[in-house]
């Protein structure tokens, strides 16, 4: 074990938090600390380790057990990986599930399949949500590097065959006193199996170039927060010591929409929930209220106030909720009905109030369910 911080604080995730969100942070993390975006950063490829150790025991059950009811102790009879000593490629490799990308088992030479998924974020409205929106998203990622077609070597030479490999790219270590030996990565040639001796001044013998790219995404109308859209071929080629021309494809970048709030409606799976400011004497009285919607293009709303009618009822209108994202079909507008109380009061409103106070004879029922269980009721339709 190489990091003393909580795991969940490596990974900056809750302990209550599910496979797929620890899983998601930890690829966020891994590819913000990866060294080919941070060269020569001591600290980055330590952050890329810790998260890695963090990863592999907050997603392995029986290990994530044992941690949170006796920490790192609960670990020594289920030891992980040391990934201080590991070489980065090598716990790319142990996860290489997460990223997106694939490769060949067996010793020799690794076979890239896929290049490596992204992730980014885009903030939309609850008004793109209902019709749909197209937005730009900006964000860097990895790609060959044009000026020596991701070999690393200055154009017009060649890398060298790699002498501490052989040209295999993998060598063999001893583990546990030399009881068995364990096969990883060159060291000095980081896997690839040659060796930059006159490097390209473009991407100084790294084969990769981090650039800005900018893209126009269509995010479709009913998506949640936190749900993505997937642009395919748009993510990272595959290590450079695998492919380094990159031919073997791209992964995907993974847009997640994070819905802003709105200051009016409240979002409840496809049905939207407003709270309706009624006067006393509508609710007494009855009264046709216009209720606003979240369409612009569409006319206000009403609702048939009967007279009698109490704070905190429910009315529902079909239809102007926000569709849904596989059938289209739109939810339900929730109203609340929220009696407002004037603040001032002139004299003449004052004497009618007084009068009619003395001719009030109000019961008060305890037993009348609360007015967030009424709301509760309503929104799930029991």
């Amino acid at each position: 074990m190489g990091t003393t911080r909580c795991y969940y604080e490596v990974l900056n995730v809750e302990r209550t938090a599910g496979g797929d969100e620890v899983k998601r942070s930890y690829r966020r993390l891994a590819m913000k600390y990866h060294p080919d975006r941070n060269p020569g950063d001591a600290e980055a490829e330590a952050a890329f380790k810790e998260a890695a150790e963090a990863y592999e025991v907050l997603s392995d059950s029986e290990r994530r057990a044992a941690y949170d009811r006796f920490g790192r102790d609960g670990l020594r009879s289920r030891p992980g990986h040391d990934f201080r000593t590991m070489h980065v490629d090598d716990i790319f490799s142990m996860f290489n599930d997460i990223f997106g990308g694939n490769a060949g088992g067996g010793r020799g030479r690794r076979q890239a399949v896929r290049g490596y998924d992204l992730e980014t974020e885009v903030q939309i409205t609850l008004q793109d949500v209902l019709s749909g929106v197209e937005t730009e998203v900006v964000f860097s990622r990895l790609d060959v590097c044009d000026t020596c077609d991701g070999s690393g070597a200055r154009p017009g030479t060649t890398p060298s065959k790699c002498t501490t490999c052989g040209g295999g790219g993998q060598v063999e270590q001893a583990g546990l006193g030399g009881m068995f030996r364990m096969v990883t990565n060159c060291p000095a040639c980081k896997g690839r199996g040659t060796v930059v001796t006159d490097s390209c001044d473009d991407c100084r013998g790294r084969g990769r170039m981090s650039v800005e790219r900018r893209l126009s995404v269509r995010v479709p109308a009913g998506i949640h927060d936190g749900q993505a859209v997937r642009l395919q071929g748009e993510g990272e080629p595959p290590p450079v010591e695998v492919d380094p021309s990159g031919s073997a494809g791209r992964g995907d970048l993974h847009v997640v929409c994070r819905v802003e709030p709105h200051e009016q409606f409240e979002r409840d799976g496809d049905d939207l929930i407003v709270a309706l400011p009624v006067s006393f004497t509508q609710l007494a009285m009855g009264a046709s209220v216009p209720v606003p919607l979240l369409d612009q293009d569409e006319l206000e709303g009403h609702i048939d106030v009967p007279g009698g009618t109490q704070h905190g009822s429910i009315f529902r209108i079909e239809g102007k909720g926000l569709p849904g994202l596989r059938t289209g079909r739109r939810g339900d507008l929730i109203s609340v009905l929220q009696i407002i109380v004037p603040s001032k009061l002139d004299d003449e409103q004052r004497e009618l109030l007084t009068n009619y106070a003395e001719t009030e004879d109000i019961e008060i029922n305890a037993t009348n369910p609360s007015f967030w269980n009424r709301i509760k009721d309503a929104v799930t339709g029991r």
